[in-house]
């Protein structure tokens, strides 16, 4: 059987485990907002409830990337913020806003590199480098912006951001489908995709097995700083304007969206077709929330619940298939003897 025909079975078996369980989730929670409101399902609402969110799933991909190879990326954010700032401060000193647009990209890429030489060369847990750099490309945003608010941005550059590209889809709507076709693609069919799993199975194991551990853990870093960047960038063409607290929270939603998809926070199992439906699911129980004008502090707070409960429920599920398995092998023993 080939690879890819394996991989596609695998998938399909899934989809009778976590993944059917997020699908079954995702149609209570349409049916739900459905009745509660009229204005649901029209295409305008389904529009609103990509765009407003749409810099948030982008960065959810390349996540899952991050926790399927066992480590964690809670500097997303701030990068998204920095680069967004970067892209105002230059864009204020005259710089064309093509050029700005290019430097707050390099940003991420600079910014990727340097968290993953401290986590992939020097050995440092990503958990505290990356909460570092949370802290630390905040803090060089609101250096470089203050209490600064910066807009005024060439109407072009608006309406990237604003204004449907092809048919009623933005570009940063076009950009996430694209973008998803191509995380599939590598993760699930490609050399580089086997890789991430290994070494989040075993690092150890991985680099016995000859697998570039370093290469690998720094690819994926660099790939994290560089979409977060691009997230940054579109979301301040959405807006019109930057500040300093751009992004401000989002790793929350961010890594509940991957966890609740049942990417496993130890690294070395989960799938994207999990993620996009864990996307789906928290983007329309957002949506109507909003439609039923319940505040954003209570949806923070559902959001939160969400992400304890990804990690407790497949830990929950998985230690009484153990215990299951365990007592199905002491009656088969039994009976044999």
């Amino acid at each position: 059987m080939s690879r890819s025909r394996r991989s596609l079975l695998e998938n399909l078996e899934r989809l009778k485990s976590w993944e059917g369980f997020l699908l079954v989730l995702l149609l209570v929670i349409i049916i739900g907002n459905s009745l509660n409101s009229p204005a649901y399902l029209s295409v305008n609402n389904w529009m609103n409830l990509f765009q407003l969110s749409i810099e948030k799933v982008i960065v959810a991909l390349v996540m899952a990337f991050i926790i399927i190879n066992a480590e964690i990326d809670l500097s997303v954010a701030s990068m998204m913020g920095l680069s967004a700032c970067t892209l105002g401060w230059f864009h204020e000193q005259g710089v064309p806003i093509g050029l700005a647009f290019l430097i707050g990209l390099m940003v991420g890429v600079l910014g990727g590199a340097f968290n993953g030489f401290w986590i992939a060369v020097v050995g440092l847990p990503s958990l505290v480098v990356t909460l570092a750099m949370l802290i630390g490309y905040r803090g060089l945003a609101r250096v470089l912006l203050e209490d600064r608010s910066i807009g005024n941005f060439p109407n072009w550059f608006d309406a990237l951001g604003q204004k449907s590209l092809i048919g009623p889809f933005p570009l940063a709507l076009i950009l996430f489908f694209a973008f998803v076709v191509i995380a599939i693609i590598i993760l699930h069919y490609s050399g580089f995709g086997r890789y991430v799993y290994v070494i989040g199975n075993n690092r150890e194991v991985a680099r016995y097995s000859g697998v570039k551990v370093r290469r690998v853990k720094m690819s994926l870093f660099i790939a994290s700083g560089t979409i977060a960047a691009l997230a940054g960038l579109l979301f301040a063409a959405r807006l019109g304007a930057v500040r300093g607290d751009v992004g401000l929270g989002f790793e929350l939603d961010i890594i509940t969206i991957v966890l609740l998809g049942g990417v496993s926070i130890f690294g070395g199992s989960g799938s994207l077709y999990g993620v996009l439906l864990s996307i789906l699911i928290v983007l329309n129980l957002r949506n109507g929330m909003s439609l039923a004008n319940i505040t954003g502090h209570v949806q923070t707070g559902v959001i939160g619940v969400l992400l304890i409960l990804s990690v407790l429920v497949p830990n929950m599920v998985s230690r009484a298939q153990d215990i299951l398995n365990r007592h199905r092998l002491s009656r088969l023993q039994t009976a044999s003897e």
